[in-house]
């Protein structure tokens, strides 16, 4: 079961902020052949390799229209509603960060300003095994359509009978994507990469996955493709005090332990009593839940921390920089300004980690492993590149020109003087 940490010191909380390892050298010998046969022999390598991984022999590597169009009649009422409700709030929270930025005039004559351009093509990766992340199709596929990309494909694992769940299908239906492929692992990766018969090759790659679409993913950014963001295994950690519910809190670890066996869950709190009946609701809540494997081997790694004061619990938070910061303190609000490095804060007893990870509208791919500290969660920039501007007449050209001539005569470049010099003689 969970670890109980009292009063570490500085030694023992940077301990405590290292997250379960993966030794990513076992599998990059695997994961760059497999690019390597993906990028020389195209839809062949992706259905050789699917049938080899999955069991699964497929004809045909893309879903139809007809797919997609009919998955909706398999899912209950209740969930697609759901689903749309989701759909909404992401739409409305990712559509307010699209905004036009207004030209500035750095002195007379010299106008400069920045446009948004969303990514050409776009690839989204959605994993379809055990927990099939249609959530995840709203995540991507929505602040990809606000940011105006041009092709945005999604590739996800069939199961053995060559079908894809059919929530994912409808998802990506309700957000306009049509061109979807029944290819799952780092071979999915490969093809978004480097292109096949089949599959587009594209700018940018989206998308969380196991350690070999990880680590395919980190092997391609060295190749010149751009990905999302560093990920790893999903975390939380709660800020609470003695006025927290236990029960909440508890619910809380459990929830994020059971991503995956990998996964961190984290309390930090200046209450021992709330630490003892968090322990207490662990045993109960874990004990009625239909899964539990996963979520006890999370648990063996993972840590409730008694520190002396709300202060120090804050300052080991920032120092963990955590995916997930859940505050369940007195003053959250008021505690939420000390926060300097979080993928995501929940504030209060009621904003559950589980509200963004499905359907309050925020987004839920976020930096981990420590990555919160330089990195922000996917957001509509994440698909945008932001294209410079300016415009100089030839009066400005004059007051700045001298400028400029000096610095590059000081710099050795003397061409970069004369091509101002041959500009400034006409005026």
């Amino acid at each position: 079961m969970i670890n109980t940490v009292i009063n570490p010191d500085k030694g023992q909380r940077e301990q405590l902020c290292r997250r379960p390892s993966i030794d990513t050298d076992v599998i990059s010998d695997s994961v760059r052949e497999i690019l390597k046969e993906v990028r020389l022999q195209g839809d062949n390598a992706l259905k050789r390799l699917t049938k080899l991984y999955t069991g699964t022999d497929l004809n045909s590597l893309k879903v139809t229209d007809e797919e997609i169009n009919s998955a909706g009649d398999l899912l209950s009422e209740d969930l697609k509603s759901a689903i749309r409700l989701a759909a909404g709030n992401i739409e409305r929270f990712h559509g307010s960060q699209l905004y036009t930025e207004a030209a500035t005039e750095t002195m007379p004559g010299v106008l400069c300003w920045r446009k948004s351009v969303g990514i050409e093509k776009v690839g989204l990766y959605i994993p379809g095994g055990n927990a099939p992340l249609f959530s995840t199709v709203l995540m991507l596929g929505i602040p990809a359509n606000i940011a105006g990309c041009k092709e945005i494909i999604l590739c996800t694992p069939a199961d053995k009978n060559g079908k894809i769940n059919p929530a994912i299908l409808f998802t990506a239906g309700l957000v306009g994507i049509r061109s979807v492929f029944m290819i799952g692992g780092a071979q999915a990766i490969a093809a978004m990469a480097y292109g096949t018969e089949t599959v587009p090759k594209v700018d940018k790659i989206f998308g969380p996955g196991n350690q070999y679409v990880t680590r395919a993913k980190e092997l391609i950014q060295t190749e010149g493709i751009a990905i999302d963001m560093p990920a790893g295994p999903s975390e939380v950690l709660v800020v609470a005090d003695e006025d927290a519910n236990p029960s909440f809190v508890a619910a809380d670890l459990i929830s994020q332990a059971e991503h995956g066996p990998d996964s961190q869950a984290t309390l930090v709190t200046n209450s021992k009593t709330l630490l003892e009946g968090v322990l207490k609701c662990l045993s109960e809540q874990i004990n009625e839940l239909p899964q539990t494997t996963t979520t006890s081997i999370s648990l063996d790694k993972s840590n409730l921390i008694l520190m002396q004061s709300i202060e120090e619990c804050f300052s080991f938070s920032n120092l963990y920089a955590p995916e997930h910061l859940i505050i369940a303190t007195r003053n959250a609000r008021a505690d939420a300004e000390k926060v300097a490095n979080a993928g995501s804060v929940f504030i209060g007893q009621y904003s559950c980690e589980s509200a963004g990870d499905y359907a309050s509208g925020t987004n839920h791919t976020l930096p981990t492993n420590g990555y919160a500290r330089s990195y922000s969660g996917l957001s509509v920039d994440s698909f945008i590149k932001k294209i410079t501007f300016q415009q100089i007449t030839a009066d400005g050209l004059k007051e700045l020109g001298k400028a400029i001539e000096t610095m590059a005569e000081a710099e050795t470049l003397y061409g970069h003087k004369n091509a101002v010099s041959v500009r400034l003689k006409t005026i």
